[in-house]
């Protein structure tokens, strides 16, 4: 960052609405509202993403909307609707849910950290020099350990500088913290890195998608200047990665040549567990690895709590784990993580904590000393490398959720200078160009399928190129078993396969599972005139118990076993996250 930076605006309000089923359909839902900043009930908050920002902003105002802010980093726009409105099949409409980082769990004893040995670094060092990390969080505060560190900040809350809750300020010292008051001992894993806070949370670690994605829209403006974007933040977003507002802005930022690294998020150990953002298969997702306090590696394992893989749309996640197991770093004296859990301080200026956020800083930083040896690496290339000269041990294996393995800094720094990308086109490149450029008839296809009008939705399937429907068969077909175990749990377990004469089981394995999604498989005459018509779709078990009655309606999809424990009380808002997802019990 070459230039300091301030700005500031004031939070977008918001209000709690029902889910709406559709995949890539416009799907209009709120959050809860702040006393200070509720709307009225008329209005429901949104994001309206398509072809292009002004179109987004136009169709808003024709609904009788109203416009909160451009986002051109996802072709869309931030904004108020009346409460009910559904735009047309072109245009994605996100729910703007409130966002809740996780309450500190913390404890432990005082003993050094072992971070810096285990990532194959020297006690001291002043890694990361002439890069940028862009802290996208509660904010940073005024610590002797960030003295000098602060390129810039960015207020999108409107509260003012420093970091109330106390997330921001963990992560700051474990990139760039200088151990300044520890002599050491805590020493950033970039010390020599500068940061950028842009401050999205406030001071009892609320967030709001509208919020997030103005400090994303801020750094794509400033991309010139930000070389890395550390998100310690999941959404637990339903949208597939192509349509989801939060992972295609960060994609667009990774395309500007800005690595962005996420976390695999805080649900584990089972499988599918991994959360949105950290779903998405160019993003570096950083998973949680335990040191068992040991500065060697044969007795490291992945944290318990660390969100394994595969994604539900099959992709191999996280990418690779870091130290994240109560990790030492910088407080915020007197902040609401400070206050609420003291039994988590070291010394005067340490604070205790565990879980993927931690991770997702430590690999930021390490990302941050890459490009401080070799700054003309692309994200893809930074990827790679990490992925490339990740290290091995017994319990760090793919199958265990480690994915490449435990993150070496040292083999990164000895590697980076040389290293190269094959500028291979990615087949997620070829399947995003797919999806998009059938955006509107994938609308079509998800809003029959909303509608239950399987003559529309057999029509919008014709219609769809044959590369969108191999990238179906990819996506939901050609799933691991860990995968389709997850989903036959979590979802055909109750709703697609509860015909009691066995038929709805039949069709799940053969014509779901194995032939309905995959791309010719679908339009096979032979499966659209029996496991669709047939049976799968318009028999009347089927349709009258899975697809309308309460059982899947009314409990799995929008009522209260999904939408008010799954999606609302795990996902954005309860205890079931916020108590875990960035620290964890020691």
């Amino acid at each position: 960052m070459r230039r300091d930076v301030t700005a500031s605006a004031v939070v977008v309000a918001l209000r709690r609405a029902a889910l709406l089923a559709g995949a890539t359909a416009a799907v209009v839902a709120g959050g809860v509202p702040t006393a200070a900043s509720a709307q009225p009930a008329r209005w429901t908050s949104v994001v309206v993403t398509g072809v292009d920002a002004d179109g987004a902003a136009a169709a808003v105002r024709a609904a009788g909307g109203r416009v909160v802010a451009d986002l051109p980093v996802v072709r869309g726009v931030a904004a108020q609707l009346p409460a009910g409105t559904a735009l047309g099949p072109q245009w994605v409409v996100a729910p703007a849910r409130e966002l809740h980082l996780a309450e500190a769990t913390t404890g432990g004893t005082g003993a050094p950290s072992t971070v810096r040995a285990t990532l194959g670094l020297p006690a001291t060092g002043d890694e990361g020099r002439g890069v940028t990390v862009a802290v996208v969080d509660t904010g940073v505060a005024d610590v002797p350990d960030l003295a000098g560190r602060i390129a810039g900040r960015v207020d999108l809350t409107g509260t003012g500088a420093g970091d109330g809750y106390g997330h921001g300020t963990f992560m700051a010292g474990l990139i760039a913290g200088s151990g300044a008051a520890s002599d050491g001992a805590y020493r950033g894993v970039a010390p020599g890195a500068k940061l950028v806070d842009v401050k999205v949370a406030d001071a009892a670690g609320h967030t709001d998608l509208i919020t997030v994605l103005r400090g994303l829209e801020w750094i794509a403006e400033h991309a010139q200047d930000v070389d890395v974007v550390n998100l310690s933040l999941s959404s637990y977003s339903p949208l597939p990665y192509q349509l989801d507002p939060l992972t295609q802005a960060l994609e667009a930022l990774w395309r500007r040549g800005v690595t962005v690294v996420v976390p695999s998020g805080n649900d584990g150990p089972g499988a599918g567990t991994v959360t949105s953002p950290g779903t998405d298969p160019v993003l570096l997702t950083a998973g949680g690895l335990d040191e068992s306090q040991t500065e060697g590696r044969s007795d490291d394992v992945v944290g318990t709590w660390s969100g394994r893989g595969p994604t539900w749309q099959g992709d191999a996640k996280p990418d690779l784990v870091a130290p994240g197991a109560s990790v030492v770093s910088l407080r915020s004296p007197g902040s609401a993580v400070d206050t609420g859990y003291p039994n988590a301080r070291i010394g005067t200026g340490y604070f205790r904590g565990s879980g993927t956020s931690m991770a997702t800083a430590v690999t930021s930083a390490v990302v941050a000393d890459a490009l401080s040896v070799a700054p003309r690496l692309r994200p893809d290339a930074v990827k790679n490398l990490l992925v490339g000269t990740a290290y091995a041990a017994p319990g760090l294996s793919p199958a265990a959720g480690a994915g490449a393995g435990g993150l070496d800094a040292g083999r990164v720094l000895s590697a980076a200078p040389g290293w190269h990308s094959n500028g291979a086109q990615s087949q997620y490149d070829r399947d995003t160009a797919a999806v998009r450029a059938d955006a509107r008839t994938w609308a079509e296809f998800a809003q029959a399928l909303v509608d239950n009008d399987r003559t529309a939705a057999w029509n919008a399937w014709r219609k769809l190129s044959q590369q969108s429907r191999d990238w179906a068969g990819r996506a939901w077909a050609q799933l691991d078993p860990a995968t389709k175990d997850w989903a036959g749990r979590a979802w055909a377990g109750r709703a697609w396969a509860s015909a009691a004469d066995g038929t709805a089981q039949e069709w799940l394995g053969r014509a779901w599972a194995g032939r309905a999604w995959a791309g010719r498989a679908w339009a096979d005459s032979d499966w659209a005139g029996r496991a669709w018509a047939g049976r799968a779709w318009a028999d009347s078990d089927w349709a009258g118990r899975a697809w309308a009655d309460s059982e899947w309606a009314g409990r799995a999809w929008a009522g209260d076993d999904w939408a008010g424990r799954a999606w609302a009380g795990r996902a954005w808002a309860a205890d079931a996250w916020s108590a875990r997802a960035w620290a964890w019990v020691s």
